[in-house]
C-alpha cells in the first residue's frame, strides 16, 4: 500500500511538472490543472471506495510553508535600486488602495446584511480582497518584464499588509491611539529582526563550507518567521527583506563592510540558494493546490446560497481594480486579470474558524467560489494576452522608467 502511495503522489508531481513546463504554450495557469487534478483524483477514490484519511489538517501547514517559500522566490527575482523606487511605490499604492476600499465595502455589506458586527465583517472582508501571491507569481512567467515585476511585487505586498491589518483587527479587541502605538512597535521591531537576521544568514551562507549549507539556512528562515508569528509579529516582512537584500547584493558592493561577507563567494551561494528555493516552492504549491482541490466539496462550488454574493464580490474586486489602475495609467491588459485569491485566503479564512470570527454564510462555499472565479477569470485574461514575455510596452517602459508626477503617492 505505501507504494501504491508513493507512486501516485509521484505520478502526481509529475503532471503538476508536466503544466508547468506547458503553461507557456497553452497560457493555462498551472494552479487551475493543478486544482482540477486534485478534485479529480477525490472523484476516483469515492468511486472506487478508496478510504482516505482526513486530510484537512496538512492544508494549513503546506499552505503557511508555501507561502514563506513562493513570498521568498518572488522578492529573490526583484530588483531593488534607486530608479525602481518609483514603481515599488506605484506598486504599494495599488496593493494597498483595492485592498481596503474592498475590505471596508464587503465588510460594511456583512455588517449590513448578515447580521455581524462592523469588526467581525471587516475581518471576514480581509481574506478575500488579498491577492494571493502563490497564484499570481507562478502564473505570471510568461508576461513581459514590466507587468512580470507589477504582479511579483503587488501581490507580495497585498500579502504583507492584508495579513498586518487581519492581524491587527484579531488580537485587539478595542481599536485606540495606544493600539497603533503598539502596532506600529510591532513594525519597527520586525524591520530590526529582519536586518539582523539578513546580515546574520548571509554571513553564514558565505562562511559556511560544508556540503550541507542550504537546508539549515531554510530551516533558520522558517524559524524566524514562525517564533514571530508567535508573538504576532509581522513575519512575512522579514522574508521580503531576505529576499530583496539576497537577490540584490550586487547593489551593496560599494559599501566597505560588505566585504566581510566574502561578496564573491556570496553571489555565487545566492544563486544557488535562488535554484533551492525555486525548485522547493514548485514542490510545495503543487502539494498545497492538489490537496486543495482534492478537498473540494463540489457542493459547496456549485452551491446556488453563496453564488450571488461570490458574483457580486468578484464583480466588485474587478470594478475597483480597473478603477485605480486607470487612476495610475497603467495598461489595464493583463494585470486587469491578476488578481487571484488563492492560498492566504484559505489561510486567514481558517484562522477566522479558530478565532470565533466566523458569519455562517462566509463558509467554504464562498470562499471556494471566489477562489474558482477569480482563478478563471485570471485564465482568460492571460489566454486572451497578446504581448509576450520578451516584449514591452511603450506604455510599460515609460512605466519602467518614471511615475506620473501628477498622481500622489
Amino acid at each position: 500500500m505505501n507504494y501504491v502511495i508513493i507512486s501516485t503522489i509521484c505520478a502526481l508531481l509529475l503532471l503538476a511538472y508536466a503544466f508547468t513546463v506547458s503553461s507557456n504554450k497553452t497560457k493555462i495557469p498551472s494552479v487551475i490543472l493543478l486544482i482540477l487534478m486534485g478534485w479529480l483524483v477525490k472523484q476516483g477514490t469515492d468511486v472506487l471506495h478508496i478510504v482516505i484519511p482526513d486530510l484537512n489538517p496538512l492544508l494549513p501547514f503546506l499552505g503557511t510553508f508555501g507561502l514563506i517559500l513562493i513570498v521568498l522566490e518572488g522578492s529573490l527575482e526583484l530588483q531593488m535600486n534607486k530608479r525602481k523606487l518609483p514603481f515599488i511605490g506605484k506598486t504599494l499604492v495599488t496593493a494597498i488602495v483595492p485592498l481596503f476600499i474592498t475590505a471596508f465595502v464587503i465588510g460594511h455589506f456583512f455588517y449590513y446584511f448578515l447580521d455581524a458586527d462592523y469588526k467581525q465583517g471587516l475581518i471576514n472582508a480581509i481574506p478575500l480582497c488579498i491577492i494571493s501571491s502563490a497564484i499570481a507569481i507562478s502564473s505570471v512567467g510568461n508576461l513581459n518584464l514590466f507587468n512580470k515585476e507589477f504582479a511579483i511585487y503587488e501581490s507580495s505586498l497585498s500579502d504583507i499588509i492584508g495579513v498586518l491589518f487581519f492581524n491587527f483587527l484579531v488580537l485587539n479587541k478595542v481599536i485606540e491611539i495606544e493600539t497603533l502605538g503598539n502596532f506600529g512597535l510591532q513594525i519597527l521591531i520586525m524591520l530590526i529582526i529582519s536586518f539582523v537576521a539578513t546580515a546574520f544568514l548571509a554571513f553564514l551562507l558565505s562562511r559556511i563550507d560544508h556540503h550541507v549549507k542550504f537546508i539549515p539556512i531554510v530551516l533558520l528562515i522558517v524559524l524566524i518567521f514562525a517564533i514571530s508569528e508567535v508573538y504576532h509579529l509581522p513575519a512575512l516582512l522579514f522574508i521580503m527583506l531576505f529576499g530583496l537584500v539576497m537577490g540584490n547584493f550586487d547593489e551593496l558592493d560599494k559599501y566597505k563592510w560588505i566585504q566581510y561577507l566574502k561578496p564573491r563567494t556570496l553571489e555565487k551561494e545566492v544563486h544557488k540558494f535562488k535554484e533551492l528555493t525555486i525548485e522547493a516552492a514548485f514542490l510545495i504549491r503543487s502539494l498545497f493546490f492538489i490537496l486543495f482541490g482534492f478537498l473540494i466539496k463540489t457542493e459547496d462550488v456549485l452551491n446556488p446560497n453563496t453564488f450571488e454574493l461570490a458574483l457580486g464580490i468578484v464583480g466588485l474586486i474587478y470594478l475597483v481594480r480597473a478603477i485605480q489602475l486607470k487612476i495610475f495609467k497603467v495598461a489595464l491588459m493583463p494585470l486587469l486579470f491578476i488578481a487571484p485569491r488563492g492560498l492566504i485566503t484559505i489561510i486567514l479564512f481558517l484562522k477566522i474558524q479558530e478565532a470565533g470570527f466566523s458569519i455562517p454564510l462566509v463558509n467554504n462555499a464562498l470562499i471556494i467560489q471566489v477562489i474558482v472565479l477569480t482563478a478563471f477569470i485570471m485564465m482568460f485574461g492571460l489566454m486572451f494576452n497578446k504581448t509576450n514575455k520578451t516584449e514591452n510596452t511603450k506604455e510599460d517602459n515609460e512605466s519602467n522608467l518614471k511615475i506620473d508626477m501628477d498622481v500622489p503617492l
